[in-house]
């Protein structure tokens, strides 16, 4: 009995398939090489964001309201990972390729909103250094560590809201003609096209995420690095304003490797082979939670010195108890 015969009916309307087929990357020789680079880039991703929650929470010396979003980067940024790369896996390596209903909408629900909240991260961490920059007489009276919790909790708030109306909509729809989704995990796009009722609610839905996820955020970035530009051209000395455009440097790093694959993914839209497509989503859902830790242990100063001073603690550790 086929999957589509086999439904059950929430009502006379709506029908539901038992599981979604994910059909990935297909036609690609060698596909499990990269799929063993994704196991590897979730190794390092699950080390090196777990070591920059460690050390914020361990150092009292980056326990300021700067460190609240990079903390935050963190957790969404290893949640995010999770929420997908082991799923890809589980999928492609290991031929399970059918998940069903209920867990397709469930990891569609975490994946977005972990990837949302990466890029509204992005935005949070642009307003902190637009305020160092642009007001810095003001900014330990602006930016405090309640005014970041609260932003960070209304994001996480508006996110969560804002992702579970996607999954809402998405659970009206009758699925009557196909079950495979093609993508390499349950995006929200590919899933709503498959409806054979109406999906207008999931089509402006749809619209609005690349907006909520991208277009906002690299909008307010932009307009917060004008600012910044401005700042620092009134600011004389310029040994000043190298030291001032030093501390944006791993953010701006952080926003490229973010931002880029993307922009170019939805710039050139269906132009874009499938397959090219797809490996250049998955890279840029993989690749940035897997290079922010390591950008911000290489290119932030604060951030260097705490990682200095652990390796010191714990090497006179290791020496006193030797002895």
């Amino acid at each position: 009995m086929s999957p589509l015969n086999s439904t059950f009916f929430t009502n006379t309307s709506i029908v539901r398939p038992d599981f979604f087929f994910i059909s990935g990357f297909l036609g690609i020789p060698h596909t499990i090489y990269y799929y063993v680079f994704l196991c590897f880039v979730y190794a390092v991703t699950l080390l090196g964001n777990t070591f920059v929650m460690f050390m914020i929470y361990t150092d009292h010396c980056l326990h300021n309201p700067k460190y609240i979003p990079v903390f935050n980067l963190a957790v969404s940024d290893l949640c995010g990972s999770t929420a997908i790369i082991p799923q890809v896996i589980d999928t492609f390596m290991f031929k399970s390729h059918l998940i069903s209903f209920e867990a397709c909408l469930t990891s569609l629900y975490f994946a977005l909103g972990f990837i949302t909240m990466q890029s509204l991260t992005l935005t949070v961490l642009s307003y902190d250094r637009c305020v160092a920059i642009c007001l810095p007489l003001r900014y330990n009276e602006i930016v405090t560590s309640k005014s970041m919790l609260v932003i960070l909790a209304m994001l996480w708030v508006f996110t969560g809201m804002a992702i579970f109306l996607a999954v809402l909509f998405l659970s009206t729809l009758s699925f009557c003609k196909s079950i495979v989704i093609n993508s390499y995990f349950c995006d929200h796009g590919p899933i709503y096209l498959l409806a054979c009722n109406d999906n207008t609610p999931s089509t402006v839905i749809n619209a609005i995420i690349p907006m909520m996820m991208l277009f906002l955020p690299v909008f307010f970035i932009v307009v917060t690095y004008i600012c910044i530009a401005r700042a620092l051209l009134k600011i004389a000395a310029a040994s000043e304003r190298l030291k001032a455009m030093k501390t944006c440097t791993s953010h701006l790093i952080l926003v490229s490797v973010f931002y880029f694959p993307v922009c170019i993914t939805y710039a050139m839209g269906s132009s874009m082979p499938q397959n090219i497509r797809m490996i250049n989503y998955s890279l840029a859902n993989a690749l940035p939670p897997m290079l922010n830790p390591i950008i911000y242990s290489l290119k932030t100063e604060e951030f260097r010195e705490s990682i200095k001073k652990f390796y010191r603690r714990n090497k006179f550790h290791i020496t006193v108890w030797n002895k």
